[in-house]
Parts: structure tokens; C-alpha cells; sequence
């Protein structure tokens, strides 16, 4: 089970990387999917990259490894807004697959990813 929840750990980890560095890519497209309501789009974006990329070291790190899991539980909950906006709204963002269908399976994917991080909290 170690060895499975430190791969499990990895790809997680280098999954954030990736995401996290798309935000300094496409910011402008990024900031599409925000709702309305929510003020500072841009600087959020950033943020948003910038913590998912700290969150991907985090996981790397195994003394801090188990704060991390808890704060990707909480994180992945709060940017649900964001891929709400994206699905009913119908927002394309360039760079990244636009297909309805798929913009609607990241609620499960999202809750899968919940999931994960959660399961890596566990002893």
C-alpha cells in the first residue's frame, strides 16, 4: 500500500505542476471560467497556479505530504465554482479540449480528485 499511495503521490504531484504552470500560460483564457462575482480574475488565476504548484511540491515532500493532501481536499472543493461557470456557460478556453460532454465529466473527475487527496490524509 506504501509503495501504491507514493506513485499515487507523484503523478498527483506532477499533475499540479503541469495545471499549475498552464495558469501562467493562459491566463487570459483562464480567467474565463471565474464567475462573474468573484472579483480580481486575474490575480486569482495567478494565485490558483501559483498554489497548485506549491501543492505539487508539497506532495513531494514527505515531511509536509499530509498538510498538503489536506489542503488539496479543501482547494479542489473551492474552485468548484469555477468549473460550475465553465460547464453552464459553455466556455471554451483555448489550449485545452472543448467538448460539452467533457466539461461535464470534471464534476466527477473533480470529486475523484477530492477523493485522492483525501485518501492521501489517510495513515
Amino acid at each position: 500500500m506504501n509503495r501504491l499511495k507514493t506513485v499515487s503521490r507523484v503523478i498527483l504531484a506532477i499533475a499540479l505542476l503541469i495545471i499549475g504552470t498552464l495558469h501562467f500560460i493562459y491566463p487570459s483564457e483562464l480567467e474565463k471560467v471565474l464567475p462573474e462575482y468573484l472579483p480580481y480574475h486575474f490575480s486569482l488565476v495567478y494565485l490558483g497556479g501559483i498554489l497548485e504548484i506549491l501543492a505539487g511540491i508539497g506532495l513531494l515532500i514527505p515531511q509536509i505530504t499530509h498538510a498538503t493532501a489536506w489542503f488539496l481536499v479543501l482547494l479542489f472543493i473551492v474552485i468548484f465554482p469555477g468549473n460550475w461557470h465553465q460547464a453552464v456557460n459553455n466556455i471554451d478556453v483555448a489550449g485545452f479540449p472543448h467538448d460539452p460532454p467533457l466539461i461535464w465529466l470534471r464534476f466527477p473527475m473533480q470529486a475523484l480528485l477530492v477523493a485522492w487527496a483525501w485518501w492521501l490524509t489517510r495513515e
